[in-house]
């Protein structure tokens, strides 16, 4: 996983090249982003566990018989399963935000996911289904237009308005994993 800073220099190196204007430019706009960066990944690190276990649960409740006998989320294990990996799924989600990279996702969580998920019988159908809420949550929970909960009073980006940008990267990286599903 490379951070802004680094991609820039391996960037630039494999050209043979100096880090130019648009380089620059690019950095500027992350650091002036750094507290609105940092205080988005809060805002999953915070709620992850909230976060995950209502995507499942509005999916078991689109699709009643999951937890029957013979549904995918039963028995109990199953569903603890599908807890976890949507938890595994924000944490890398989280982790890419705050890098402003994508390739810890793209390595560590999307790379074998689709066919881990075949293998195992997941319906590929549920699995981007939750991916999606969780996607609309976090998105509410950063730009705070979720129930009225302000996430980002007292602390430095401000409010959840000017995270928009960023709550807009975070559902980029939501976008890669269903992709890497369908």
């Amino acid at each position: 996983m490379l951070d802004a800073f680094s991609r820039a220099v391996v960037s630039a190196d494999s050209k043979g090249a100096t880090i130019g204007s648009a380089e620059l430019s690019s950095l500027r706009k992350y650091v002036a982003d750094a507290n609105k960066r940092i205080d988005a990944t809060l805002a999953i690190t915070q709620n992850v566990s909230c976060i995950a276990a209502d995507a499942i649960s509005g999916m078991v409740c689109e699709n009643t018989g999951l937890t029957q006998p013979g549904g995918h989320c039963y028995p109990t294990r199953r569903m603890a399963a599908c807890l976890r990996d949507g938890e595994i799924i924000l944490r890398y989600v989280s982790y890419a935000l705050f890098a402003g990279d994508p390739s810890v996702l793209d390595d560590r969580c999307i790379n074998g996911l689709k066919e881990t998920y075949i293998a195992l019988g997941v319906p590929l159908s549920n699995a981007i289904r939750a991916i999606e809420i969780m996607k609309i949550a976090t998105v509410a929970i950063m730009t705070e237009t979720n129930s009225g909960r302000k996430m980002f009073e007292g602390i430095n980006s401000g409010s959840g308005a000017e995270c928009k940008d960023i709550a807009s990267e975070a559902a980029s990286y939501f976008d890669r994993v269903i992709d890497a599903l369908n």
